[in-house]
């Protein structure tokens, strides 16, 4: 009897107690020595790059088209957000991740999705932090947060 009460004292904790589940975001470290150093000089040739860009990294599974139609909210070297509070965070993670030296040739990008409306706040806007190739392949997303 005793161990029966033990069993079941055991799985009542288990199902009781919280434990926490987390999943790894999916991080791409680009290869420093393969970027290329933009500036805001660039910002013109990475907004038309996300016409490209954002299909492809926001339009799979069963949501793709809530993303179909996106504003751009800010688009910014991620050295250029430091002192601005709701961006710096992100400028943090981007060195966290990869550390400082792709960080810092890095791009933070924040989208709209305005099909998203009434619908989801979390989805309603997507941080994508981007870089550049020194290879024929130019802009790309190493980390989508949302």
């Amino acid at each position: 009897m005793k161990q029966i009460i033990i069993v079941i004292f055991l799985v009542a904790l288990f199902f009781m107690v919280p434990y926490q589940i987390s999943a790894q975001p999916n991080i791409e470290c680009p290869n420093v020595k393969q970027l290329e150093r933009t500036s805001l000089k660039d910002k013109e040739e990475l907004l038309d790059a996300l016409d490209k860009i954002v299909p492809v990294t926001y339009g799979h599974g069963d949501y793709g088209n809530f993303y179909s139609e996106w504003e751009v909210i800010t688009a910014q070297p991620f050295p250029e957000t430091v002192g601005q509070e709701k961006e710096e965070v992100y400028y943090e993670m981007a060195k966290n991740f990869c550390g400082e030296a792709v960080a810092d040739q890095s791009w933070l990008v924040k989208l709209y999705f305005p099909r998203w409306e009434g619908k989801s706040a979390s989805a309603l806007e997507g941080q994508i932090f981007l870089a550049k190739s020194k290879e024929k392949d130019g802009w790309f997303v190493w980390f989508r947060y949302h």
